[in-house]
């Protein structure tokens, strides 16, 4: 039984590792911008809310996140372990999530930190030719994904294992799945 979480910058291949390493830890990988479209496409109450911030340009809140993770990780296929990808995004929804898994009395097994030098993150993503992803845009978004995460990093010293995540994608799945069989 596998409970993953998966931290990265933009352009890291968190999606790409995440949905291999899914299907090959046999676990479901629950993302938040899925669980967003999800809830907001079948228009749960929770989706409702959430559409209702975006909307207006704001950012969903904590609350509205959490409970649609703690909805998921309650669906019968997660008992078995999960993959997290884009949660928690902070310490206060880390902290939610700690006490999600201990009122089922289990713990993360790892948080898979996915690492890649910047002037390469760079390069991907400017070689994606998005409209939007100018190489100032793309270093702001890098620089505000290290201010919000440095404290997760912080916050999950003892369980992060680091993966080199230049490479192919077969390379860095043997890469995360040695580390974990490493891990024990």
């Amino acid at each position: 039984m596998v409970r993953l979480v998966l931290v990265g910058p933009p352009g890291a291949g968190k999606g790409t590792q995440a949905a291999v390493l899914s299907e090959q830890l046999g676990v479901p990988h629950i993302s938040t911008g899925d669980l967003f479209r999800a809830n907001i496409g079948n228009e749960t109450p929770l989706g409702q809310k959430a559409k209702s911030y975006m909307d207006a340009g704001e950012l969903v809140p904590d609350e509205v996140t959490n409970e649609m993770v703690r909805d998921r990780l309650a669906d019968e296929d997660a008992a078995k372990g999960f993959l997290l990808d884009g949660y928690p995004r902070n310490t206060a929804q880390a902290d939610v999530l700690r006490e999600m898994l201990a009122e089922k009395g289990v713990e993360l097994t790892a948080v898979l930190q996915f690492d890649v030098p910047e002037e390469e993150l760079v390069k991907r993503m400017l070689a994606r030719g998005r409209s939007d992803d100018t190489e100032d845009v793309i270093r702001r978004r890098l620089a505000v994904y290290r201010e919000e995460t440095e404290p997760l990093l912080s916050y999950y010293r003892d369980r992060i294992i680091k993966i080199d995540a230049v490479g192919s994608v077969e390379e860095i799945t043997a890469r995360a799945l040695d580390a974990l069989r490493d891990r024990g």
